[in-house]
C-alpha cells in the first residue's frame, strides 16, 4: 500500500484549504485512514481519522468543527477539509493507513502501519 498527500500550500489565518490522499492497493479501500500532522519542533499528533464505510469519524480537539476528514473508496481517496485554518495548524501533514481489524478508531500513530510522504501547510497570520 502506498500512500501519497497532496494540497498543502501556504495560506492566511482564516482561509480553507483541502488536502488529498491518494492511496494505491485494492486492499487499501478496506483500511481506516487517518490525517496526522507534525509541526516543526514537535511530536507528530493526530489529526483525524475514518472508518471504511465512512460512517464513523474522530477528530483532535484542536480541529473539531474545523477540519471534515472523507474518503472515496471508489477511487481510493482520503480528504481533509480544513477550514479557518489557524497559525498553529502549520506543519507536515501526512496519511495514514491501519489494516488491522482492530473495531476503533485509533488516535495512536503505532497502530497505523502505513504512512505516505507528507504535505506541508503553512498558515500565516
Amino acid at each position: 500500500v502506498q500512500l501519497q498527500a497532496s494540497g498543502g500550500g501556504l495560506v492566511q489565518a482564516g482561509d480553507s484549504l483541502r488536502l488529498s490522499c491518494a492511496a494505491s492497493g485494492r486492499t487499501s479501500k478496506a483500511y481506516v485512514k487517518a490525517w496526522f500532522r507534525q509541526a516543526p519542533g514537535k511530536e507528530r499528533e493526530f489529526v483525524a481519522s475514518i472508518s471504511v464505510s465512512s460512517i464513523n469519524t474522530n477528530y483532535a480537539d484542536s480541529v473539531k468543527g474545523r477540519f471534515t476528514i472523507s474518503r472515496d473508496n471508489a477511487k481510493n481517496m482520503v480528504y481533509l477539509q480544513m477550514n479557518s485554518l489557524k497559525v498553529e495548524d502549520t506543519g507536515v501533514y501526512f496519511c495514514a493507513a491501519d489494516s488491522s481489524s482492530r473495531g476503533y478508531l485509533s488516535t495512536l500513530f503505532a497502530d497505523y502501519n502505513y504512512f505516505g510522504q507528507g504535505t506541508l501547510v503553512t498558515v500565516s497570520s
